[in-house]
This record gives C-alpha cells, structure tokens and sequence, in this order.
C-alpha cells in the first residue's frame, strides 16, 4: 500500500521530531513526560481508518477492542528507499522466534518486515504478547516505525478505544482499565490530546471528548476529528457545521473533518490513494461540507499537515523546559549514584573517616534547615509562616466586642454604690477571655512539632539512604529530644498564661490604644475620669488588644526557639557523641536494597546520557548530548548536563 500523505512542510521539521523519537527510544519518558500526540476516541468512532489513512498501512480491525496496548506510531518520510517498518516492544519471557533480529537488550523484542500487509499481524502478535489472547489490556507501550517516501513526518500514540459495557471474556471493570490508561497520556501538558469524533453522534456526550475536557478544560491542547460525515441524518448538516466552526464545544486548535474508507470499500479492495480522491470529491460536492475546503478544514491531506505542524510547535516550545528538567535530573541521579557507589572503607580508619564526613554533611543540612537556607518543594519556614498566620488570624478573630459589660456589672455589683467601679470584674472578664487561648497555642506547639519532624525526616533520608542503622538511630534522637522539647515548650507555653493572668501593660502602651480605640486625646492625668462602667467596654479591647499583639509574636518565637532552634542545636551535638562508639561498621550497615538502587539509577544514567552517535540530528535541527560525568559532588556537575541546542 502506498502511504496517502505527503511532506506540505519544510525538512527542518523532522530534527524536531527525531529528538523527541531518540530520547523516547531510550527510555527516557520513564523519568520525564516528552512532548507527544495521543489518539483516544470512543469504540466504533473511526479512528483506526484516521491513523490507516495518515499512516498509509492497515492496523488490526474487528469488533470490540482493538487496540489493546498504547501504540506508538512514527511514521518518516525517507526519500528514495523503499518502504520499511520496525516493531519494537518489552517482549515477556518466552519462546524466541525466528523472525526476531539481534536483541539491544535482554527483554526486548525488535522486528524489521518490508511488506505493509505484515503491520496488522505483527502488531496482533506484539499485543497477544503483551496483553495475553482475548480482550485484556497492557500498559506496556508498542513501538511500530515505518519508513517511506510517500509518508508524513509525524509521531503519535494510539490508546485503547472507549468501552461502556463489558463484553464476553472480559474484566467487569474493563471501561475503567481503557480510563485510566488514557488518563496515564491524556493528563500530562506535554500532550497533544487528539479525540476521534463520529459526526452522527452528539457531541456532548462523547466520553473521549469528555476525558480531554476534564484534563484540558480551556481547549488549549485538544484537536478534533470528526469523522463518518457520509453518515448524518439530513437536516443536521448546520448542527455538525457549528461544531466544526468552534461554536459548540470551542477548542483552542479547532476541529477537522476527514471522510476515510468504510467497512464496505475496504471489502470492495479500494486503495487508500482512491479513497482519498472520494473523501476530496465528497466534499467539494458536498452543498454545506464545500466550504470546509478552502478553510483548511477537510481531509486527512489537512488532517497531516496541521497535525506535524502542530506537533513540531508542541516540541519547540517544550524544549527549554525539557533542557532544564534534562540537567537538574542527570545533575540529581549522578550526586545520588555517587552517593550509593562511594560506600564506607573496609578498615576502622577508613569506616571512621567516612561516618565523619557523613555526620558533618548532615550537620550542616541541619544547620541549613534552621537557619532557613535549606529550599525543597515547601521551605520549612515557609510552612512555618503559615501556621503561624493562622495564629494571628485565630487570634484576630477573638477581637469580639465588649458590648455586654455593662450588663455583667450590673448583673455582678458588689457593696458598692451606684457609679462606682469594679476592677476585680474588668479582672475577670480579661482573664477568662485570655485563658481561652491556651488550648489553640497548645494545638499551634504540635502543628509546628508535626512540621519540623517531618523537615527533620526528610534530611535524615536524604543523608543516610543507605544506612538503615544510622537512620534508626538519628531519629530515635530526633523523636527523643522532640519529646523533651515539647514539654519544655508546653511548660514555657503554661507560663505565658499564668502570667497574663496578671492583668498589665505599661501605661503609655496601654494609653496608646485606648486613644485608637476611642478616637479620644487624653492625658494620663485626665485619665481616671474616663473610669466608668459605661466605658469598660473601650477599656476592655484596649487592653486585649495589646493581650493579641503579644501573643502574635510571643508564641511563634518561642516554639521556634524550644522546637526548632534548640531541637537543631542538641541533635547536632549527640550526632557527633556516635563517634565514640567502638562498632562503627556496624552503624554503615548497607540497607539490603541498595544494589537494586544502584542499578535503577544507573539505568536512569545512562537514558540521561544517551549515546551521543544515536542522539545527534543530521542538519540544523535539535541535538541532545551527554556528556561524561566531569563535576563535583556538592554541585551541578560542570559539562555533565544533558543539553538540548
């Protein structure tokens, strides 16, 4: 079969896609998402004569699901070879077939043909393999690259079409299976969502179109394919015409129209090039679809050309972002292999020296964390801000008004006369207003501890990985001095409130905000004129007022003395004391999984650093280079960063 594409764009676009091709053949998506196409559509949409009609080759058909692994299709315009495909997948253990070339690894399975009719029983094959015969699905990705003069330079991902009700011979929660391997490619921003709509059906209900607004609710990376236009009801020609012109459901990239060969031409043997010349002839007879033409919206042939472009615009503007997470993972996975690799000495000295070194480096992180210069995905402090506005905030809102004292006076007199004032009950009322706070400054003490453990943590993992002895130890003293801490902090915390139990504040402050409170100017002489029941009210939110400020700031400062400040100091000095025990191998012990760490990561090694023969682009596209590891420990490593130029 002759592929029905051909090249509308320049040859500068397939560097582009090459680059995202090489780093998916190595393996690299398994650390990073890579720009891509993913085709989902509901059962029976049309989509498997889409991708026959972009691809040029006949894909497996039949009733049911018939794409039953992701399939990744590269498809290469070559000028001036002959027609040629390559099927690559993660083969599982088994008989090994004669048809099978050199393995570039233990586990895959590679496959070269030169006959187009080989594509569907290959691609059958790959999937009973991987999916086992029958109806199951498999995550596990197939890679089907076919080379031609005659095709388009474009890259796509196949998915699984969208199933309601269950089948013979298959999972019950089968529709939710196809889901959520379509969300694992549908959600990333990396991706091009292309939906396959049949024009016959309402739109609004198709489930992929559904899935794609759900993940993409803006339309920003979704395209459309409506397809089976030869079969809408008439009448419903301007209803499927407002669709296409952005008016139903809008999307950023807009919707196509493609008429592709139906069930009855392919029994009838019409080839794909006299299909397209039909689906042309449709439309330009077609009394509403005509227009459709000149916009640039019909056919597969416009189908192609936006679908490259908009692929390779996809790719460059994700190329920065790529370069960076490229660097600051290969920059990650080299410190951490470095780590696992340089394992303790054999001999006491050696063991010794090295338990220094790891304690110090921890010392420091410690150090860092307190101090604040220590950044993660949450800064400590920044965490500890929040909580602590959150004080405030609690706080802020105990500022209720004073409006019933009057009342409680009145409701409270002792022997006094009539007009004269009781200060035991302006004692009371602030008293037992401020004791009510004590149980969220207690609550705020474990928020804040929850917090620094967890910071605390985090560095213990980061530092000793490998050291399941070491780790146990350090935050057993961790949770130790917490402890210590804690009551030391609840004690301190106790006293706080005892103390404002004693109603005081020097007397300009409190003079202060009363003027702001009342609005009145008033000198400390004049002052006691103002002490009447009828003003307790303004008496009582000025002092409160200063009780708030107070504790604003008293609070955070002390937990952050008791938990952190302190916490940091003690744990930095009993880390030190563990080189006074004699059985320091002992505290080097091994976790029994670091091999199996050492292995992933150098596997993560060497797809960030892919072969620089198979990496590199002919022409003046985009090349990624790895480079040999050349840098420090405690830095980016200097020209060991994969880079995209």
């Amino acid at each position: 079969m002759k592929g029905e594409v051909y090249s509308h764009l320049e040859k500068s676009i397939r560097p582009y896609i090459d680059l995202v091709d090489t780093l998916r053949s190595v393996g690299i998506q398994k650390d990073l998402a890579l720009p891509t196409i993913a085709v989902i559509g509901d059962q029976s949409s049309g989509k498997s004569s889409v991708l026959e009609a972009l691809s040029g080759i006949a894909l497996p058909r039949g009733t049911g699901i018939v794409t039953r692994c992701p399939l990744e299709l590269r498809l290469k315009k070559v000028p001036g070879v002959k027609w040629k495909a390559v099927l690559t997948y993660n083969k599982k253990t088994g008989p090994v077939r004669a048809s099978r070339l050199a393995q570039s690894t233990h586990d895959e399975e590679k496959i070269e043909f030169e006959e187009p009719s080989l594509v569907e029983k290959n691609v059958a094959a790959a999937q009973n393999e991987l999916a086992g015969r029958g109806v199951g699905i498999s995550d596990e990705l197939i890679t089907l690259e076919i080379m031609s003069p005659d095709m388009c330079d474009l890259t796509l991902i196949d998915l699984p079409g969208i199933t309601r009700v269950p089948v013979e011979g298959q999972p019950e929660d089968i529709g939710k299976q196809i889901k959520r391997l379509i969300m694992k490619y549908i959600r990333k921003d990396e991706t091009v969502n292309l939906v396959v709509v049949p024009c016959n059906t309402d739109i609004a209900t198709t489930e992929a179109l559904k899935m794609a607004q759900e993940v993409d609710p803006k339309g920003i990376r979704t395209i459309a394919i409506l397809t089976k236009p030869d079969l809408i009801d008439k009448g419903t020609e301007k209803t499927v015409l407002a669709i296409v012109d952005n008016r139903v459901i809008p999307l950023h990239k807009g919707y196509i129209m493609v008429k592709c060969r139906g069930q009855q031409q392919i029994d009838d043997d019409i080839s794909l090039e006299d299909a397209s010349e039909m689906e042309s002839s449709f439309f330009q007879n077609h009394d509403y679809f005509r227009y459709l033409l000149e916009e640039n919206k019909a056919t597969v042939k416009c189908l192609a050309v936006k679908l490259t472009q908009d692929l390779v615009d996809h790719i460059k503007k994700s190329l920065p972002q790529l370069q960076e997470e490229i660097k600051n993972k290969l920059w990650n996975v080299k410190r951490e292999l470095k780590d696992c690799e340089d394992g303790p000495p054999e001999d006491l000295e050696g063991a010794k020296e090295f338990l220094i070194k790891t304690l110090n480096r921890f010392n420091q992180q410690i150090k860092a964390l307190e101090s604040g210069e220590l950044l993660n995905e949450k800064t400590l402090f920044a965490q500890l801000r929040a909580e602590f506005k959150k004080w405030n905030d609690h706080l802020d809102s105990t500022k209720t008004s004073f409006n019933n004292t009057t009342e409680l006076s009145q409701k409270n007199r002792g022997r006094e006369l009539l007009g004269f004032s009781n200060y035991k009950l302006f004692e009371k009322i602030l008293q037992d207003h401020v004791a009510k706070l004590k149980a969220p400054a207690i609550d705020l003490l474990n928020v804040i501890k929850d917090i620094i453990i967890k910071q605390f943590t985090d560095v213990v993992s980061e530092c000793f990985r490998n050291y399941h002895v070491l780790q146990d130890t350090i935050m057993d003293k961790i949770n130790n001095i917490q402890l210590t801490q804690l009551e030391k902090a609840e004690k301190r915390i106790s006293e706080q409130f005892k103390m404002e139990h004693r109603i005081y504040t020097q007397d300009p402050i409190y003079l202060k905000i009363l003027k702001e409170i009342t609005n009145e100017t008033f000198s400390e002489k004049e002052l006691p004129v103002f002490d009447k029941k009828c003003n307790y009210k303004h008496m009582l939110e000025a002092y409160y007022e200063i009780v708030v400020q107070r504790l604003a700031d008293q609070l955070p400062l002390m937990v952050s003395f008791y938990m952190l400040q302190e916490t940091a100091q003690i744990l930095s000095t009993d880390v030190m004391k563990l080189l006074e025990k004699p059985d320091v191998h002992e505290l080097l012990s091994e976790n029994s999984d670091v091999s199996r760490r050492r292995k992933e990561l150098r596997a993560r090694l060497n797809r960030l650093t892919a072969d620089k023969n198979q990496s590199t682009h002919s022409g003046d596209g985009p090349k990624v280079r790895g480079h040999s590891d050349r840098g420090g420990r405690d830095g980016p490593p200097r020209g060991a960063n994969a880079e995209l130029t």
